[in-house]
C-alpha cells in the first residue's frame, strides 16, 4: 500500500470525486491557481479547468451562498473555508437555509454540499484561528460533522462525504496535514461509524482527529505503568456512535472523553450523557479532559500547556487510576 500524507490523501480523494462525477466542483480562496494555503489542491485546477475548480473572493458568506444554490440545482460543490473559525461568518447559509432545506422542501430536495476547513490549536496561529468549531454545530439537524483523524480516514471519510446527499461539514486539524500512514486507496468509509483503534481492557479513551493520535501515544506509556487503554476514534460528530461507545464502556468501566475544545458545551459532555443514559451500572469512573474555558493562548508554552496532549492524558488516567500515587508510596517508603 502507497504511504500518504494527510493533506495527500484529502487531494486524493477529491481527484478521483471530481474524475467520477462530472457534478463535482470544487471551489475557495486560493484552492486553484495556489493549490490552497495547506497545499491540499495542488494540481486539481490544471486538471479539471477553471470551470469545475475556482478560486474566489475572500468572503465565507458569498462562497456558502454559492455552494447552497449550486448544490440544490444539481452541482455537487466542495468548498474551502481557509479556517474553521470564520464558519462563524458562513452561519446563515449553513445552519437556516442548507441544513433545512430537506425539511422545508417537504423531503423533495436535497443539499449535497461539503465544507471543508481547516480548524484545531498547535500551530501558532493564535485564538482566532485555532477553535475547533465542529461542537458549534453539533446540534444542528441535517447536518453531518466529518472530522478525521488520520490519513486513510481523510480520503475514505472525504469521497463518503462527497457521495452524501446532505450538507457535510469536514473538518481537517491542521497539525495532521503532515501525518503520514499507509493507506488503502480503495477502502471505504460510513458516516456515523466509531471505530476502535486500539483494544484495551482497564480504560476507554474516546476522541477526535489529533486527539486520537494524542490518545494511542499516551495509551503506549500508559502500558508502561500497567493501564491497558482502549482507544476510540468517534470519527464523526454527527451522526453519533453511541453504540460503540458503550461497547467499549462494557468492557473497560472506565471512560474519559479528550476534547480538544472548552469544556463548557463540548462533545465530551455528550459522550458522558451517554454513558449515563446507556443503562450500564458497573461503570467504576467517566470524565472529561478538556481545554480551559478560555481563548487559546498565542504564546507557544502557554498554548502547548493549554492543550490536552499526551503527557496531560497519561497523568490524568494515572492519577484517576491511583497509579501515580502508588508509585510515589512506594518511592517515599524507599521501595
Amino acid at each position: 500500500m502507497p504511504t500518504l500524507e494527510f493533506r495527500d490523501a484529502i487531494r486524493q480523494a477529491l481527484d478521483e470525486a471530481l474524475r467520477d462525477d462530472e457534478r463535482v466542483i470544487v471551489f475557495g480562496e486560493d484552492i486553484a491557481v495556489a493549490g490552497g494555503v495547506f497545499v491540499t489542491t495542488p494540481g486539481l485546477y490544471e486538471t479539471y479547468g477553471e470551470q469545475r475548480v475556482f478560486d474566489t473572493p475572500i468572503s465565507e458568506l458569498a462562497i456558502t451562498g454559492a455552494a447552497y444554490g449550486s448544490a440544490v440545482c444539481g452541482l455537487r460543490p466542495v468548498i474551502e473555508i481557509m479556517f474553521g473559525d470564520f464558519l462563524t461568518l458562513a452561519m446563515d447559509s449553513l445552519v437556516n437555509q442548507a441544513a433545512k432545506f430537506f425539511y422545508i422542501s417537504g423531503e423533495q430536495g436535497s443539499v449535497p454540499l461539503v465544507v471543508r476547513s481547516a480548524v484545531g490549536g498547535g500551530g501558532r496561529f493564535g485564538s482566532i484561528h485555532s477553535q475547533q468549531p465542529g461542537t458549534w454545530f453539533q446540534n444542528v439537524p441535517g447536518l453531518k460533522i466529518v472530522a478525521p483523524s488520520s490519513p486513510a480516514d481523510a480520503k475514505a471519510l472525504l469521497k463518503a462525504s462527497i457521495e452524501d446527499d446532505n450538507p457535510v461539514l469536514f473538518l481537517e486539524h491542521k497539525r495532521l496535514y503532515t501525518v503520514k500512514q499507509e493507506v488503502d486507496t480503495e477502502e471505504t468509509a460510513v458516516l456515523g461509524k466509531a471505530k476502535v483503534v486500539r483494544e484495551g481492557h482497564d480504560v476507554t479513551l474516546v476522541s477526535i482527529m489529533k486527539g486520537v493520535q494524542d490518545c494511542l501515544a499516551a495509551a503506549t506509556t500508559l502500558s508502561e505503568l500497567g493501564i491497558d487503554a482502549e482507544v476510540v476514534d468517534l470519527r464523526t460528530l454527527r451522526p453519533f456512535d453511541r453504540e460503540t461507545i458503550l461497547e467499549s464502556l462494557a468492557k473497560t468501566n472506565r471512560l474519559v472523553a479528550v476534547e480538544e475544545g472548552p469544556l463548557t458545551g463540548g462533545w465530551a459532555g455528550e459522550v458522558l450523557a451517554s454513558a449515563v443514559e446507556g443503562g450500564l451500572h458497573e461503570i467504576d469512573d467517566i470524565w472529561r479532559l478538556t481545554t480551559p474555558d478560555h481563548p487559546i493562548p498565542f504564546s507557544p508554552p502557554l498554548e502547548d500547556a493549554f492543550l490536552p496532549g499526551a503527557d496531560a492524558i497519561v497523568a490524568s488516567v494515572s492519577e484517576r487510576l491511583g497509579v501515580g500515587s502508588q508509585q510515589q508510596n512506594a518511592r517515599t517508603r524507599g521501595g
